[in-house]
C-alpha cells in the first residue's frame, strides 16, 4: 500500500537556560533507545544539535531536522524548555508537531536532577495558544523515558494521516446521482484542510475508457482478477471491461494527481455507468482500496476524504458502506441472542454492492448487481464482489461538511459479527454498543449521510486527534456515548 506518507519524526530536545543541559540531553538519549529498542527506527530521527536554548538553536534544529527528511516533529521537553524557542519550532516547522515532557527519575535527585518539565509544559501549551500553532498534546503528555515513546508511537498514525491530507488530491467522476443530495461536498472546507480537488464529468472518464480499448496491458490485469477471484470468479466474461475500466483510472491518477503525492477517487456507478460502459465497476473499486486507493461510491467526495484518512491510520484497506438496514427480530433471535452481549437495536448491516476489498470478505464472487437488475439487464449490471464482511473489531466514522462549511465528524467503535447475514452485496451484521442512540442523536440528528466509512480494528482514538488537530470543533465529534451519559438532545426521561 503506497498510497500514504511514510513518517520519519524529528526528535528535537529543549531546555531553559537556568538548568542544567544535562538533563535534556541525558534524556533525549534515554528516550531515543527506549523507541528503538521496541519500535521501527526507521520512524525517528534524533536531532544532533545538542539542546534549543535560543531562537538561534531552534533554526539551526529546523534546518538539520528538514535535511534529515523528517515530515513530523516531536518537541521533548528535557526540562522546563524556553517557551518561545520551543514553540517556534511548530510555528515553522512544515509538517504535524507534538509537544511531550519528561518525568522526574528519582525522589533521592531532585536537587540537581529535577526538571520541572511538568511546569514547562504549561508553558509551552500557553505559548501555542497565544501564537495560534496547532500541535499534537498527548492526554497525559509527561513520562518516562518508554512512556514517552509509547506516546511517540501513538503519534505516529496520526502525524500520517495529516501529513496524507496535506498532500492529497481527490478526484471526481460526475455529479452525485439524483436524490443523493445527502452526500452534499461543500468544497471550501476541502482547501481549508488542504485537499485538493478535481471534478470531472462522465464523458471524460468514458473517452478515456474508450481510449484503452485492446490496451496490451488487460491480459496481465485479467490474470490478477482471476487469480484474486478464484472459485468466486462466476462472471469471467466482464473481466477484460473490468481491466480496461482499471487501467483507465490508474493511468487517470498518474496523468492527473499533479503535484500532489496522494490520490483518492470519488466515482460514479449509476445511473447511467451500467447502460454505458456495460457493467458495475465494484469490483474494480474494491480492488484499489485494496491497495491502498480508495474509490467511493455515487460521487461521494467527503467519503472518499473519510476513506483515505482511515487508511492512513490503519495502514490497511478501508471500506464504505451504507448504514443500512436493521437486523430482523428472527435473525436476531436464532443467531445473535445468548451468543454476543448485544440488543437487537445495537446491530444493523452495513452494505454496499461490491466495493470492498476481498482481504476484508470471508468469502467472494463476483456476480451481478441485484437492485439495478430490476430495472436494467442483467447483463450490463456484472462486476460487483459479494460476500460477507470478516468478522472483527472495526471502527465507523466519517469527517463531513455540513451545507453550511461546518466540519462534523463521528466516530464509533463496534465489530462485525461472525454471523452469516443472509443477502446480497458487500455486507455484515454491525454491532456497536448504545447503537440505537447513537443513530438517533449523532446520525441523524447531526445530518450525516447514510454513507460510513469503515476502518478494520479500533482506531477511535487516532482519528480523534486528527480531526481535532484538522479543526473540527470536539462539540462537533460525535462518538456513541454509554449508558447514562445523556446526548445534548436526548430525552432524560425517555
Amino acid at each position: 500500500m503506497m498510497n500514504m506518507p511514510e513518517v520519519k519524526i524529528g526528535i528535537v530536545a529543549v531546555s531553559r537556560d537556568c538548568f542544567p543541559e544535562s538533563l535534556s540531553v541525558n534524556r533525549r538519549k534515554a528516550l531515543v533507545e527506549a523507541y528503538k529498542a521496541k519500535y521501527d527506527e526507521a520512524n525517528i530521527y534524533e536531532c544532533p544539535i545538542c539542546i534549543v536554548e535560543s531562537e538561534i538553536h531552534m533554526v539551526q534544529a529546523l534546518e538539520d531536522i528538514k535535511a534529515a527528511g523528517c515530515n513530523a516533529l516531536v518537541v521533548y521537553l528535557g526540562n522546563f524548555g524556553p517557551e518561545i524557542s520551543e514553540t517556534l519550532l511548530a510555528k515553522h516547522f512544515d509538517g504535524p508537531a507534538m509537544f511531550i515532557a519528561a518525568a522526574e527519575e528519582s525522589g533521592n535527585n531532585l536537587i540537581q536532577g529535577r526538571g520541572d518539565a511538568y511546569c514547562g509544559m504549561l508553558n509551552a501549551s500557553y505559548n501555542l495558544k497565544l501564537r495560534n500553532i496547532k500541535a499534537y498534546i498527548p492526554e497525559y503528555p509527561v513520562g518516562t523515558a518508554q512512556e514517552c515513546a509509547d506516546m511517540i508511537e501513538e503519534f505516529v498514525p496520526i502525524a500520517r494521516g495529516i501529513i496524507g491530507l496535506s498532500q492529497l488530491k481527490i478526484i471526481s467522476f460526475g455529479p452525485r446521482p439524483l436524490n443523493f443530495l445527502a452526500c452534499n461536498a461543500p468544497i471550501k472546507q476541502l482547501y481549508n484542510l488542504g485537499v485538493e480537488i478535481e471534478e470531472n464529468s462522465e464523458l471524460d472518464l468514458f473517452e478515456a475508457f474508450n481510449n484503452h480499448a485492446g490496451d496490451a496491458r488487460i491480459p496481465e490485469v485479467v490474470k490478477d482478477m482471476e487469480s484474486e477471484l478464484g472459485k468466486g470468479n462466476k462472471k469471467p466474461e466482464i473481466l477484460e471491461k473490468l481491466a480496461q475500466y482499471e487501467l483507465t483510472l490508474l493511468d487517470w491518477i498518474e496523468a492527473h494527481k499533479g503535484y500532489r503525492k496522494y490520490v483518492a477517487i470519488a466515482g460514479k456507478c449509476w445511473p447511467a455507468f451500467q447502460t454505458q460502459f456495460g457493467f458495475v465497476p465494484c469490483f474494480v473499486n474494491s480492488r484499489l482500496a485494496g491497495r491502498g486507493i480508495p474509490v467511493s461510491c455515487e460521487v461521494d467526495i467527503y467519503g472518499a476524504l473519510s476513506e483515505f484518512i482511515g487508511t492512513c491510520v490503519s495502514k490497511d484497506a478501508v471500506t464504505l458502506l451504507d448504514i443500512n438496514n436493521s437486523v430482523p427480530a428472527d435473525l436476531y433471535q436464532e443467531d445473535i441472542k445468548g451468543n454476543y452481549d448485544y440488543a437487537q437495536k445495537e446491530t444493523f448491516m452495513g452494505f454496499h454492492c461490491g466495493n470492498t476489498s476481498s482481504k476484508k470478505l470471508s468469502f467472494c464472487e463476483m456476480k451481478y448487481q441485484l437492485i439495478m437488475a430490476r430495472s436494467l439487464p442483467e447483463e450490463v449490471t456484472q462486476g460487483t464482489l459479494e460476500g460477507d464482511i470478516a468478522p472483527g473489531d472495526i471502527t465507523f466514522f466519517r469527517l463531513q461538511s455540513t451545507a453550511d462549511n461546518v466540519l462534523r465528524a463521528y466516530i464509533a467503535h463496534g465489530e462485525v459479527l461472525p454471523v452469516a447475514t443472509r443477502s446480497f452485496g458487500s455486507i455484515g451484521i454491525f454491532a456497536i454498543p448504545e447503537m440505537n442512540r447513537f443513530y438517533r442523536h449523532v446520525l441523524i440528528e447531526k445530518n450525516f449521510p447514510h454513507h460510513g466509512a469503515v476502518a478494520f480494528g479500533h482506531f477511535g482514538k487516532a482519528l480523534y486527534e486528527i480531526f481535532k488537530y484538522i479543526g473540527v470543533d470536539v462539540e462537533e465529534i460525535g462518538f456513541n456515548q454509554p449508558k447514562g451519559m445523556l446526548y445534548k438532545t436526548e430525552n432524560p426521561f425517555a
